[in-house]
Order: C-alpha cells, then structure tokens, then sequence
C-alpha cells in the first residue's frame, strides 16, 4: 500500500521572469516499507521533492496523498501535526542544539506532544540505547564525531516513532568511516519496519536500497528498482564512465604544451670542462672574498 503518492506535483519558486521551476510534473508512488534513494546533480530537484514529501513546503500545482490523506493544501498548522506525528527528518548539518546534551537534544521532539520532562529523558535514552549512543547521551555535540553527531540525529527522528523518515544527503558531511556507520543504522532502522527516502550523490550508498531514483532538471527522468546489496546498474555507470577523448582533444593538448615549453635547439649545448672548473674557482674566490670584507 502506497505511503507516498505524488501526481504531477511542481513547485515553482520566484515571480514573473525570475521564475524558476524547482519541480517539474513529478509522479512518485512508494509503498510502506521501501528503502528509496535519490540521486541527480546539484540543483535538479532532490531537496525540493524531500522538502515536499515531509510537507515543508506546499506544491504550486499537483496532488500529493500521504497515508491516503490529501496533504497538499494542508494550514501549516494541519501540516506541523503531520510531520510531528508521522515524518522523521534528518538533515546533512545535523540540525542539533549546540548548547544542549545529545540526551537533551532527542528529548526535544517530545516536547511538542506535551510530554512530562522524566518520561520524555526515559524515551530518548531509550532510543539512544538503539542506536548505539546510550554512553553518550550527556556528551555535548562538539564533543562527538560527525558520524556520533549524525546517529544522535537519527536517534532524535526516531524518537516520534515515525511511520517515514527522510533523510537529505545524511552522509554529506561525513568521511568513508562515518558514511557507513550512519547507513548501516539507516539499515537497522528501515528493517524494524519504517519507510526511508533518502538524497545522495554518492552511488555506492545505493547497495541500501531497493530503488532508485533519477532526477535532472527538476524531473524523475529514471526510477529503478535494484537489489539490496548490489550497486545500481545507472550509479555504476557514473562511477565507471571515462569521457572519451577525440582527435582534435589530443591535438589542443599538444598544442597547449608546445606553447607552455620554451623551444630549445636539437643539439644539446656542452659546456667545456675548463669552463665549469674556471667557473667553481671564481665563485669560492666571490665566497672568500665577501668572508674578508664581513670580518
């Protein structure tokens, strides 16, 4: 059963001739319990489909159902209950409150559903516990790695126990160690049950899920299913693909070079053995003549 029904969903952003269209006619369906994964170039659209899926932002045109529930033209009121109730949120920066402990920080979701104080520190421990970060829960967020920082982060999506989590590029900021320590919590977390879309340019992190999905110029130009485990075929192709160089491109080149490298006569020149020892005696008279004048 569909989570997710997007019908010709665009957003358009600006006015008149400074109108840009950050969603072009999207159509997505995803049904509860798949790991999605999108991929594009910069600007193309991810953001703005993630940002309209968790209903931070409203479509311009389009249909969107979430749990079979028109969510388009929600209040932002109706909208917040939504996402505090149903939708998970991590982000690249991480988002966490600098001044407060990670306990504090998982704890902070809670608040909105009128939770007392004790029960709310009790539910984001234990969801710390989970995701391996229990022995942290009262370190600081400058305290801790960028991938603890971002398993604090998951931990507090969590800690609403959302039926979808969306994750923007949750590995953007993170090096290889920490990229997949983050993805193989998301793993944890979308075996237990919940929907997980999550924006990455990185084709490797496609062995996560079970689609993938294409974006350019703000439409889905591809939408591939794909075994767990396995690189997707299209990733693979970006990550393996050479530019071919022609003809002319080898003869810019030479040219480039022969411009760049000063031109030298065939015959190399020699210099005449009386010549270099003359030149060494001079340069020790220089030296020793310089020590005199100095003492």
């Amino acid at each position: 059963m569909p989570i997710i029904e997007l019908n010709d969903v665009s957003k358009l952003y600006g006015f008149g001739e400074a109108t840009t269209l950050a969603l072009d006619e999207v159509s997505l369906s995803v049904d509860s319990g798949e790991f999605v994964a999108v991929m594009g170039p910069s600007g193309c659209g991810k953001s703005t489909l993630m940002h309209t899926i968790g209903l931070l932002d409203r479509p311009t045109h389009g249909e969107y159902q979430l749990n079979s529930r028109h969510v388009a033209r929600l209040s932002p009121n109706q909208a917040a209950k939504i996402r505090r109730d149903t939708i998970g949120f991590i982000f690249q920066s991480y988002n966490l409150v600098a001044r407060m402990t990670v306990l504090e920080n998982v704890a902070l979701p809670l608040v909105y559903k009128g939770m007392s104080l004790t029960k709310r520190l009790e539910k984001a421990s234990r969801i710390l516990e989970r995701v391996g970060m229990q022995s942290r829960e009262y370190f600081m967020p400058a305290h801790l790695s960028g991938g603890q920082v971002q398993c604090a982060a998951i931990a507090r999506a969590l800690v609403n126990d959302p039926k979808l989590i969306i994750a923007d590029e949750p590995t953007g900021n993170l090096d290889s160690a920490g990229s997949r320590l983050v993805m193989e919590l998301l793993n944890e977390v979308h075996q237990m049950g919940n929907t997980i879309i999550f924006v990455t340019h990185n084709p490797e992190l496609t062995r996560y899920a079970n689609r993938v999905v294409y974006m350019r110029d703000g439409a889905i130009i591809a939408d591939e299913p794909t075994a767990i485990g396995q690189v997707a075929s299209r990733a693979m192709k970006s990550m393996y693909t050479i530019p071919k160089k022609t003809a002319e491109d080898d003869l810019a080149g030479v040219s480039a070079l022969m411009q760049a490298v000063p031109q030298h006569d065939s015959a190399p020149r020699t210099v005449p053995k009386h010549r270099h020892r003359k030149s060494l005696k001079s340069r020790r008279r220089s030296i020793n003549r310089k020590r005199k004048a100095k003492a």
